[in-house]
C-alpha cells in the first residue's frame, strides 16, 4: 500500500476502538437548576457530580464540539458563552491542559460570524483555546474510514466510502448542544451534534434517513474517541421549527452525562417528548449503543418527573418544503434535487428565507428583547 492511500484510508486499532460505554450498565444523566449568577460553577458542579472524569481519558487532547445552529445569537439556537467557559475552566482546573475547540460550517451557517456574534473569541484568547476548523485544509483532511461495526445506512448514502476529519482520532470529545427541538428529528442534542463535525458538506444527502445516520455516527464515535461526553445547554431552550426559528424558553436547566443516549432521553422527556417515539434514540437504544429507555437512566440532581416543557416542533416556510422533498411526495426527486447543481438553488433559498427574511421580520426583534429583559440576555451582553 502507497503512502496516499495509507493515509487516506484509517483502521483504528484497538486501544482506540472501544466502546466507551457498556450497555449492561445503568447510564446516569445530571441534571441541575441554575441561574445567570451561579451558573459557570453550576456547570462545573453538574460535569463532576456525574463524573465527567470516567469518560474522558487524562492525556488525550480532548475536543470541545460547540453547536453553532444560527451564526446570528438566536437564543436557544447555539452554545452559550457560559457554557462555554464553565467546561474550559472545569476541565482544566482538573487537570486536561490540552484542550481545542473544532467547529465546522454548514451550507448556510458561517463559523467565523457565528463565533464572534456568539461571544467565544475572547473566552478562547482568555483561556488559550486554539479552534480548528474541519473544512480548512491546513486544520485537518478528510480520510476514509472502515467502520468496525455495521453501519444501518451510511455505507449506502455514501457508497464510495465513508470520510471523516483525520483529526478527531484517538482524541476525547464534548458535546456542547442546547436543548432545542428540530424539524427533522423532533429533538436535537448530543447525538446530533456530531452530524456537522464527523460529515462533510455532502451530509445533506442523509436527511432521508437522518435518525438511523445519527446511530451509524454515535457507532462511529465510540470506535474513534477514547472518551465521549456531553454538556447540554437548557438555560434558554428553543421550543418550536428548530434548529433556528424557535421561541426562547427560560428553562434555567442544564445536563451532562457520558452516554450520549441517555443524555437525549433525559432531555427529550424534559422537553415533554416521549424517548421511546424518537427514532434515534430508540434505534441507539436497540443498537446497544447507549440507553434511550428512560428505566434504565438514573438520573441525578433534580426530580424531572414533574418538569414537562410542553414543546412542539411545528412547521416554517423551510421545514414544509424539505419535508415534501425528504420524507413526502417530491422524496423519488431528491437525487436530481440535491446530488446535483439544483441544490445551490435550495442554499440560496434558504439562506434568503432564515438570514435576510424571518431573522430580519422576526429574529432581531427576539434577539433584542432577550438581551434587553431578561437576566440570561444581561449576562450573554456582558461578554465582550
Amino acid at each position: 500500500m502507497d503512502e496516499k492511500t495509507r493515509d487516506e484510508k484509517i483502521r483504528v486499532d484497538e486501544t482506540v476502538g472501544r466502546s466507551v460505554y457498556k450497555p449492561s450498565n445503568k447510564s446516569r444523566v445530571a441534571v441541575l437548576k441554575t441561574r445567570p449568577e451561579t451558573v459557570v460553577e453550576d456547570y462545573k458542579n453538574l460535569m463532576r457530580m456525574v463524573g465527567y472524569d470516567k469518560f474522558l481519558k487524562k492525556g488525550k487532547t480532548t475536543i470541545l464540539k460547540n453547536n453553532i445552529s444560527w451564526h446570528f445569537p438566536y437564543p436557544g439556537a447555539n452554545t452559550t458563552p457560559w457554557q462555554m467557559e464553565a467546561v474550559i475552566q472545569c476541565l482544566k482546573e482538573d487537570g486536561y491542559e490540552d484542550i481545542v475547540c473544532v467547529e465546522n460550517k454548514t451550507v448556510v451557517t458561517n463559523a467565523y460570524k457565528g463565533e464572534k456574534l456568539n461571544k467565544y473569541v475572547n473566552i478562547f484568547k482568555k483561556y488559550r483555546i486554539p479552534v480548528l476548523y474541519n473544512f480548512r485544509k491546513e486544520d485537518m483532511k478528510w480520510v476514509k474510514y472502515e467502520p468496525k461495526g455495521k453501519m444501518l445506512v451510511l455505507d449506502k448514502v455514501f457508497p464510495g466510502g465513508i470520510y471523516i476529519p483525520d483529526y478527531f482520532f484517538d482524541k476525547n470529545i464534548i458535546h456542547l448542544p442546547t436543548m432545542k427541538c428540530h424539524i427533522y428529528t423532533t429533538t436535537t442534542g448530543a447525538m446530533k451534534n456530531a452530524f456537522g463535525g464527523l460529515l462533510d458538506a455532502k451530509r445533506h444527502y442523509c436527511h432521508s434517513v437522518i435518525h438511523k445516520t445519527l446511530v451509524d455516527l454515535l457507532r462511529i464515535q465510540q470506535e474513534i474517541h477514547p472518551g465521549i461526553f456531553a454538556v447540554v445547554g437548557g438555560t434558554v431552550a428553543g421550543n418550536g421549527p428548530g434548529p433556528r426559528t424557535m421561541t426562547p424558553v427560560e428553562a434555567n436547566l442544564i445536563l451532562a452525562g457520558g452516554d450520549q443516549v441517555a443524555v437525549d432521553a433525559v432531555s427529550s422527556k424534559i422537553m415533554g417528548f416521549d424517548p421511546a417515539g424518537l427514532e434515534y434514540i430508540s434505534e441507539a437504544d436497540r443498537e446497544g449503543l447507549g440507553n434511550g429507555r428512560l428505566e434504565n437512566v438514573e438520573v441525578i440532581g433534580e426530580d424531572i418527573s414533574k418538569i414537562n416543557l410542553g414543546f412542539s416542533v411545528g412547521d416554517n416556510a423551510a421545514s414544509k418544503v424539505g419535508d415534501m422533498l425528504w420524507f413526502g411526495p417530491l422524496k423519488k426527486l431528491q437525487w436530481l434535487m440535491f446530488h446535483t447543481p439544483v441544490v445551490n438553488v435550495f442554499i440560496f433559498g434558504s439562506a434568503l428565507y432564515h438570514d435576510i427574511i424571518w431573522y430580519n421580520l422576526r429574529g432581531k426583534k427576539v434577539v433584542r428583547n432577550f438581551q434587553d429583559n431578561t437576566e440570561w440576555g444581561r449576562l450573554f451582553k456582558s461578554y465582550n
